[in-house]
C-alpha cells in the first residue's frame, strides 16, 4: 500500500483522526512564510508526543541554517525533517551527522524540466524527496499548501531518475488522488486542502480520499 501523509494537523484530534483512517504520516507546519497550518513549536512537541510510534511525524520547516533547523527539531520532536526551502548541500550532511534517526526529507517544488536535475542532485543527501507546487521565486514565497497541482509527467519522470522514496504533494484530493497515483506511481502522496473544510480536517473528505486510494488495490 502507498504511504499517505496528512499535513497541516494543528491538534491531538486531528492527528488520531487521520490515523484512524489510515495515515502513515503526520505533517505538522512550522512558521512559514504563507500557506495553511502553520501551528507553534509547543503545540507541535506536543502532538508529536501523542502519535503512535509506527507514524512517522514531520516537521515542515522553512528554515534554511542547519544550526537552526537543528535546534527546531530538538524542540519538536518529531521522527522526520521537512526542509520545505533549498538549503546548501553540507546542510543535508550537518542534519544527518547531528540529528542520527531523524529522516530528512528534501521538498522540491516542480517548476519545469529542471526539477528532475535538481531532485537528481539532491537524492543521494536526503532520505525521500517531497514534489510540491509552491513558488520559491515569488515576493512572499510559497512553500506548500497552495491547493495547486503541477505537471504530474515531470513527477513520474523524477520518480524515474532517483533512487530514493518520493512523496507526491500539490493540490490532491479525492476526486485526483487515484488518478495522480496511477500515472506517477509515488511512493507516498501528501495531502493537506484536499481534506479539509474551513480549514479543519473534514472526516467526510478525508474517508472519501482513503477511499479512492484502496479502491486500486481492489
Amino acid at each position: 500500500m502507498i504511504r499517505v501523509k496528512i499535513c497541516c494537523i494543528s491538534t491531538v484530534a486531528e492527528a488520531n483522526l487521520a490515523v484512524k483512517y489510515g495515515a502513515s504520516a503526520l505533517g505538522l507546519v512550522s512558521e512559514m512564510p504563507s500557506g495553511p497550518g502553520v501551528i507553534n513549536e509547543e503545540t507541535i512537541a506536543d502532538i508529536a508526543f501523542m502519535v503512535p510510534p509506527a507514524v512517522s511525524t514531520f516537521l515542515l520547516t522553512s528554515k534554511q541554517n542547519s544550526r537552526e533547523i537543528i535546534e527546531q527539531h530538538r524542540k519538536c520532536g518529531t521522527s522526520t525533517i521537512q526542509l520545505c526551502d533549498t538549503v546548501a548541500a553540507e546542510s543535508h550532511m550537518q542534519l544527518k551527522a547531528s540529528l542520527p534517526g531523524i529522516k530528512i526529507v528534501q521538498v522540491i517544488h516542480v517548476a519545469g524540466e529542471e526539477s528532475i536535475n535538481e531532485a537528481v542532485e539532491i537524492s543521494s543527501r536526503v532520505d525521500a524527496i517531497l514534489l510540491d507546487s509552491g513558488n520559491q521565486m515569488v515576493q512572499i514565497k510559497e512553500l506548500g499548501g497552495t491547493g495547486r497541482t503541477h505537471d504530474w509527467s515531470i513527477s513520474k519522470k523524477i520518480v524515474d531518475a532517483v533512487n530514493c522514496p518520493v512523496f507526491l504533494a500539490g493540490g490532491l484530493n479525492p476526486e485526483n488522488v487515484a488518478e495522480a497515483i496511477a500515472k506517477v506511481k509515488p511512493f507516498g502522496v501528501d495531502v493537506c486542502s484536499g481534506v479539509r473544510s474551513h480549514g479543519k480536517l473534514d472526516e467526510s473528505k478525508l474517508r472519501r480520499f482513503f477511499e479512492s486510494i484502496n479502491s486500486i488495490y481492489r
